[in-house]
């Protein structure tokens, strides 16, 4: 039975369940535990009321504070997820509204998003944010939602790294991470970007928006590239860096494989 991914929002970018999937041990990742998200800056009292009924518990917010100061994000009065989030900045401003110079093509847009797969497996701040990431799932029973600016680079990464540790195949990890593109949400991260972009680079071509604000096939393979380059293997970074041992892996295991 097909699972229904994206779910209906208006202010919610990319609001989707992430389970699903089959892995190697030929059981399959649960679904209505774990979703992914861009910010809920824009959401609407429909919005959180699905969000609500989603019997979410934990929220990962892997924005850096300013952020999170400048789009703070919409609650239910209702809301009672734990939110984990770091005390700082995780990157230093989100790639889709960094300036640098005066105009930027769709080569450059296209560079500088591999620029931030390329520094992600090394900083800090999102080191410990995934670590937390996890350690939160292991911890915390009930649904999760892991959310950025986006939804799609940092979010992208976190969700990927836990199917891995579900055993879920290298295909389905690209499908997952490449389904950002079909989210039917996209006019809600344009509102919330394109007045920065525009501001900074003045117009900007369609396809230097697109390399920005969709994700791309070698953004990924960038990330896993850099991380079996420095680790040897995902497997390796993950207990070494991440902090997911094999009893953890294992815990997780339970949790979240039909």
């Amino acid at each position: 039975m097909p699972v229904e991914r994206f779910l209906p929002t208006k202010g919610i970018h990319n609001l989707r369940d992430y389970g699903g999937y089959p892995t190697r041990e030929r059981s399959r990742v649960k679904t209505g535990l774990l979703f992914r998200s861009g910010q809920h800056f824009d959401a609407t009292t429909e919005d959180l009321q699905l969000v609500d009924s989603l019997d979410i518990r934990t929220v990962v917010d892997l924005r850096g504070t300013s952020e999170r100061e400048n789009f703070p994000c919409r609650r239910s009065e209702s809301f009672s997820a734990e939110v984990v989030f770091h005390d700082g900045e995780t990157a230093s401003s989100p790639p889709h509204e960094q300036a640098a110079g005066a105009s930027i093509t769709a080569e450059k847009a296209r560079q500088r998003m591999i620029a931030l797969y390329t520094r992600m497996p090394v900083n800090p701040a999102m080191i410990s944010m995934f670590g937390r990431f996890f350690k939160a799932l292991d911890a915390r029973n009930g649904g999760s939602l892991v959310h950025c600016f986006a939804g799609k680079d940092r979010t992208g990464i976190a969700a990927t790294m836990l199917l891995h540790v579900l055993g879920v195949q290298h295909d389905d990890l690209m499908t997952e991470f490449l389904m950002t593109n079909e989210a039917p949400t996209t006019e809600v991260l344009l509102a919330q970007s394109l007045p920065r972009l525009e501001q900074h680079y003045g117009s900007l071509d369609e396809d230097a928006v697109r390399n920005l604000m969709c994700v791309r096939p070698e953004y990924l393979d960038t990330y896993l590239t850099e991380v079996t380059r420095t680790h040897g293997s995902l497997d390796s970074y993950l207990e070494g860096v991440i902090g997911v041992d094999e009893a953890m892996r294992e815990r997780l295991k339970t949790r979240f494989i039909a």
